[in-house]
């Protein structure tokens, strides 16, 4: 019998696509870019370090990432929809954050960025 090897990264995808959180966003949490996203999520296995720092972006835990089962997370959802409940066993995830709140934070990172960018070319102008 052949035991079942959870990919850390694949887990780390489904749990940010069903959070409905894009790479762009998660990326920007982690002050790293779209792509170094991407080959994360390509890893079957992450440092512990930075699996934390993942799973506290996604507003989960670092179980959650090691440990998830898209079969079992919607069984759970559909089998306690009706009730909204869930047991301590369930690997659920909830959507706790305004997405226009990510939104507007990418938003003025950028916009503070570009500013930056602009004061630099302004001072090499009038050298």
């Amino acid at each position: 019998m052949q035991t079942k090897t959870n990919h850390i990264g694949r887990n780390i995808s489904r749990v940010r696509s069903l959070r409905g959180i894009k790479q762009e966003a998660l990326a920007a949490d982690l002050k790293k870019s779209q792509t170094e996203i991407s080959t994360l999520e390509q890893l079957a296995e992450i440092d512990e370090e930075l699996l934390e720092k993942i799973a506290l972006a996604l507003n989960v835990t670092p179980d959650v990432l090691k440990n998830f089962d898209e079969s079992a997370a919607f069984y759970t959802i559909n089998n306690n929809v009706e009730n909204n409940t869930f047991n301590e066993s369930s690997v659920a995830i909830q959507q706790e954050f305004n997405p226009v709140d990510k939104i507007i934070e990418l938003y003025e990172r950028l916009l503070a960025s570009e500013r930056e960018k602009l004061t630099l070319f302004k001072k090499e102008k009038h050298n």
